[in-house]
């Protein structure tokens, strides 16, 4: 079995076991128009009354800038599990499947196809990419890739589907260091899941908040929600 295929394996057997065991920010608000103003001066001794000066547009209020935000702002405790509400947000979303030595490149190519084509369509890309694992076996795993939005366009770009990222309570989990290390996160997942007789839903959501570049990545973050039954 090689490195890079465990990670998922440990995602197989929890996701067998689940089965078995049956914001955005408020709107800117622009700077009020005045209620009052100060009279001028008036016209001096022999001078003709002054036409009145145009009144200036209030400039619009600038969309929302920044760094693509997780789906709970405060962020976990890698040494300790904790219950989350997830915010069920407008996404963009991509279906896909790989074999387990292929998991990283394959989410990494999906999130790249995802935001060249919301880039194209002009629509504005505001969560950290999120994947929801659908179904494993000893073969590999499918899963929806989703990349939360802005809002979802009245016209529908070809060859875009969207939808919502997963709401609700969860247990959140955190994994930092390589991808290929990530076996151990849901070993530990597995072992509270069972002390607690926590039964959850048979699908993972990984979100990730460092961007995936390749199974050694040192610096990677993610974070694992569990979803309770």
């Amino acid at each position: 079995m090689t490195a890079i295929r465990s990670p998922l394996t440990a995602l197989a057997l929890l996701l067998s076991l689940a089965t078995a065991a049956a914001q955005a920010p408020p709107p800117a608000q622009g700077n009020p128009l005045p209620t009052t103003t100060n009279p001028g001066p008036g016209p001096g001794p022999g001078e003709a009354p002054r036409a009145p000066l145009p009144e200036k547009a209030v400039p619009a209020a600038p969309a929302p800038t920044g760094p693509r935000q997780p789906l709970v702002e405060k962020p976990g405790d890698p040494s300790d599990v904790d219950e989350v509400t997830l915010p069920a947000r407008p996404a963009a979303i991509l279906a896909s499947s790989a074999k387990w030595d292929a998991a990283v490149p394959s989410l990494k190519d999906t999130f790249a196809r995802l935001d060249a084509d919301l880039a194209r369509a002009g629509i504005r890309a505001v969560g950290r990419p999120v994947a929801v694992f659908t179904r494993t076996d000893d073969e590999g795993f499918q899963y929806e890739a989703m990349v939360p939005v802005e809002r979802v366009p009245e016209t529908k770009p070809e060859g875009l589907r969207f939808g919502t990222t997963p709401g609700g309570k969860a247990l959140r989990f955190v994994h930092k260091g390589p991808y290929a290390e990530i076996d151990q996160t849901y070993e530990t997942v597995t072992a509270y899941l069972d002390a607690k007789g926590i039964v959850v839903q048979d699908a993972f959501v990984e979100e990730y908040l460092t961007d995936l570049k390749d199974p050694g990545d040192d610096g990677l973050e993610v974070n694992i929600y569990a979803l309770p039954k």
